[in-house]
């Protein structure tokens, strides 16, 4: 059951990835981004959070159904 779930999950973001919805995930405010001349350094601290808190969200929802 486990493995379905991943593999729907994998799909799901792949298709997600490749249409363009996920552009925006990236770049959320929050999301620290720094050009120099020779180094970039990119920190998704808001985009982390609110991935954190999706999957806490769906694992709870998942442990109540199972």
């Amino acid at each position: 059951m486990f493995m379905i779930l991943v593999v729907i999950s994998f799909v799901v973001i792949g298709l997600l990835t490749f249409s363009g919805r996920l552009s925006r995930l990236g770049r959320l405010p929050g999301d620290i981004q720094y050009k120099g001349t020779r180094t970039r350094v990119y920190a998704p601290i808001t985009s982390m959070l609110l991935l954190s808190l999706l999957l806490s969200l769906v694992l709870t929802l998942l442990s109540w159904l199972f």
